[in-house]
């Protein structure tokens, strides 16, 4: 596919969008939220066909939830901050900023405001953590200013879309589009390149106006974009090695001298999402078999999740030796795996890398799909894929580590995520009350946290939750280069113009109830996603009793 007409015609875009004032802005992301909405069926169908989902059972919640359903929050989101830049100069937050245990200033992003989240997400929450020479003196005057310069210029950019979850090419588009104030070629992956035809319905106004285009091809066609002179930037939803290959050229001895001498062969800014040895740490404590239950089905929720082609599956259970409960938490986790229904294998080398990790051929019954598969007590020590690649397929791994104490654990593990586990994009942790009800163990919790070096760290909960929430800001650990992007560099989903984040805190309850939507066990998560999905479309509290039923039947 020739893209050279497609930039033609986003350079002729560009006069046009630095022209737009931003009540119109404003105006074209409620446009693209009816858009939205109208594609659903489209979009919904065309997804769960390539997946291989009854588009009418439950798991076709998930075709929902990280479809439309994500891309209307995020619209929602950002048509509020932006209502609020015209109206006071700064997208106003949902709570108050505070200062940390360790002094430094913490921002609350959800509960969000006019989504109802409190009743849709009652004990869950999320929050910031700004890096240290941000206080409550400058952070204003740095959100505003971070507002003034993404409107300061208009440029072209380039984003290449992931092929796993539909909402990421979309969000990507529309976060270079309304909050970096660029013109975009979003190109499609070759794996989802059927949702062009749902894009091309749901923001037809920004492709009206020539701020979008869209187009498909292979890694070729990618290549050449990027390369192009009327492409000022690029943004890369995607893997380490598509990454490399773009920004230092094909593997070999080039590559390596050229990334010696710091010569990429892409010399433009370039920001990334690219994937993660997703850890869950689970820290010693009195569980009672209920929380054992519902985190262990938590768990397999997240391998199961979308076939386990999700960038923030979980990949490595980690688990103190010591602790009773360990071989029961771990059959529980094997137990809520087994009761979930096998999955189409349709991301391309699946199977190959299912027998790399694993080490030996899986059955094929049913034929083309794979059986998720628990691999436990991996050596720490020894030199092992599953802690230096991210295996991108239905496997996860656990590994043991040895502690006298709940608190001796938990350092030791944060050590070991953050030295030998591959990543920086999110880890997750299951810890009991009890542990964070003294001083000396709170001490020790906030200690934790503090020293995680990962972009999302979720408490209890899935860190995968907030990539849903979409007020979270997005992306790896600060500190990445072109030369060692580890998962990422940049931030999406930012929609109040946070400056100098450090990372996230999301945390739920560790029994959640009414069961949360992306639980593969729940029997009307299709029909909650649904009724989510017209709240969204247009937010009303009346609307919320359509969702009690579903809600709590699931």
């Amino acid at each position: 596919m020739s893209v050279d007409p497609l930039l033609a015609e986003l350079s002729d875009g560009k006069a046009r969008w630095r022209d737009t004032p931003l009540a119109q802005r404003i105006g074209l992301v409620h446009e693209c939220a009816e858009g939205v909405f109208e594609a659903v069926d489209e979009w919904l169908g065309a997804a769960c066909r390539a997946k291989g989902i009854p588009p009418d059972s439950p798991v076709a919640s998930e075709e929902i939830a990280a479809g439309p359903l994500a891309v209307l929050r995020y619209l929602r989101l950002l048509e509020s901050s932006l209502t609020d830049i015209v109206e006071c100069g700064h997208p106003r937050l949902p709570g108050k900023l505070f200062r940390g245990d360790d002094s430094r200033l913490r921002v609350p992003l959800f509960p969000a405001r006019g989504l109802y989240d409190p009743l849709l997400f009652p004990g869950y929450r999320a929050e910031a953590w700004l890096s240290s020479d941000v206080d409550e003196t400058n952070f204003e005057a740095r959100q505003a200013a971070a507002v003034r310069d993404q409107f300061s210029d208009v440029a072209v950019a380039l984003v290449l879309g992931a092929g796993n979850v539909s909402s990421i090419p979309a969000v990507d588009a529309l976060t270079k589009i309304f909050q970096h104030n660029r013109v975009v070629l979003l190109k499609l992956n070759p794996v989802n390149d059927y949702l062009a035809a749902v894009f091309e319905r749901a923001f037809a106004p920004l492709i009206a106006r020539g701020f979008l285009r869209i187009c498909h091809g292979g890694a070729d066609v990618g290549a050449y974009a990027a390369h192009h002179a009327s492409v000022d930037e690029v943004h890369i939803t995607g893997s380490q090695a598509a990454h490399e290959a773009i920004v230092w050229g094909p593997p070999g001895v080039e590559r390596e001298e050229r990334k010696a001498a710091n010569r990429p062969v892409l010399n433009k800014p370039i920001t990334s999402e690219l994937g993660n040895v997703t850890p869950w740490i689970v820290v010693p404590g009195p569980y009672s078999d209920r929380q054992l239950d519902f985190q262990a089905e938590n768990v397999a929720a997240m391998v199961t999740n979308n076939a386990s082609f999700n960038c923030i599956a979980a990949k490595l259970i980690v688990t103190c030796r010591e602790w009773p409960d360990r071989r029961r938490f771990l059959d529980k986790v094997r137990a809520a795996l087994d009761r979930t229904p096998r999955r189409k294998a349709y991301y391309p080398g699946a199977r190959d890398r299912f027998c790399r990790f694993v080490g030996q051929e899986p059955d094929d019954d049913p034929p083309g799909t794979l059986p998720w598969t628990l691999v436990r007590d991996v050596d720490r020590h020894a030199p092992s894929p599953w802690f230096d690649e991210e295996s991108f397929v239905c496997v996860c791994a656990e590994t043991a580590l040895d502690a006298a104490s709940p608190a001796e654990f938990l350092d030791q593990a944060v050590e070991f995520v953050n030295e030998r586990v591959w990543g920086t994009l999110g880890v997750g942790l299951m810890v009991h009350p009890t542990f964070r009800g003294t001083s000396q163990g709170q001490a020790c919790w906030q200690s934790a946290l503090a020293r995680l070096r990962y972009g999302t760290v979720g408490v209890n909960v899935w860190p995968g939750l907030a990539y849903a929430m979409m007020c979270v800001p997005w992306g790896g650990y600060p500190g990445a280069s072109a030369a060692d992007p580890q998962s990422g560099i940049g931030w999406v989903h930012n929609p109040f113009f946070l400056h100098d984040v450090e990372k996230s805190i999301v945390e739920g309850p560790l029994v959640a109830r009414p069961k949360p939507l992306w639980f593969a066990s729940h029997r009307q998560a299709h029909l909650l996603a649904r009724r989510a999905l017209e709240l969204y479309h247009r937010p009303a509290w009346w609307k919320l009793t359509g969702l009690i039923g579903p809600a709590m039947r699931g």
